[in-house]
């Protein structure tokens, strides 16, 4: 329990103290954006880093190779775990946008920082909103901001179990060109929501496949495109369980 009010203290204390940084930031960005975004980047990723290290995170990453470094990608993963942002968001090679729920549009504090390291809100209730949204991820895309997705659109409750991949999250790539990065996440949630509200030291795997580019799929597997990535990333999530299973064994 201890764990869990320390990293609750030290976010909010970093949303409250950094407030100044904000307007630094929005100055910066009247001048360069890019500046900004790297700043973000840089200031967000080591608060991640020490939540994650305060928390016991143990992450093993597997294919980190496989990430282009000169290019845009569109990550595409499973979700499980709130820590699943922090886990991959310490890794992104440059700047990065995650798709979140409209619903956290209600924390000021959290959406200003959010909006600064290139998030977008989705409000699927709202389909012309919706396309709005998407339609702004194909832009950043194409301008060399990649896009991360969690295509189940939520979190999913249940371990070693998958919600089925929407279509609609490979629109960003299919539009703007730019490769997938199928993302698989392993043994997230035992840091967390396997027995909340404690926060318990686990070793997380983190793996990254080869970049695939829509235009490269026949068009039956464009049909079924949701499909497609879930069995992919399904399939290599039992693989890893298998390959690491005495990593990831909990601690006595």
């Amino acid at each position: 329990m201890l764990r869990f009010i320390i990293i609750i203290f030290y976010v909010v204390t970093f949303l409250i103290i950094f407030i100044p940084i904000l307007l630094v930031e929005w100055i910066i960005g009247l001048i360069n954006k890019d500046a900004k975004g790297r700043l973000s980047l840089f200031l967000v990723r080591n608060g991640f880093r020490l939540c994650l290290w305060t928390a016991g995170a143990k992450v093993i990453v597997v294919g980190e190779a496989n990430v282009p470094k000169d290019r845009s990608v569109v990550y595409i993963a499973n979700h499980r775990s709130y820590f699943d942002i922090l886990l991959t968001y310490v890794r992104v090679p440059g700047p990065t946008g995650y798709i979140a729920k409209k619903e956290m549009l209600k924390w000021l504090l959290l959406r200003r920082w959010m909006a600064n390291m290139h998030c977008l809100f989705l409000d699927r209730e709202n389909v012309k909103e919706g396309i709005k949204t998407i339609l702004t991820a194909i832009d950043k895309a194409k301008r060399g901001i990649s896009i991360f997705i969690f295509p189940e659109g939520t979190r999913n409750k249940v371990n070693d179990t998958f919600l089925p991949f929407h279509d609609g999250s490979f629109k960003i790539a299919e539009k703007s060109g730019a490769p997938v990065i199928p993302v698989t996440i392993v043994n997230s949630a035992a840091l967390f929501e396997d027995h909340l509200p404690k926060v318990r030291p686990a070793t997380v795997i983190l793996d990254y496949g080869e970049p695939i580019y829509l235009k490269d799929l026949d068009k039956e597997t464009k049909k079924n495109i949701g499909a497609y990535f879930q069995n992919l990333i399904s399939e290599r999530y039992f693989a890893l369980k298998e390959d690491f299973a005495a990593k990831l064994a909990p601690k006595k």
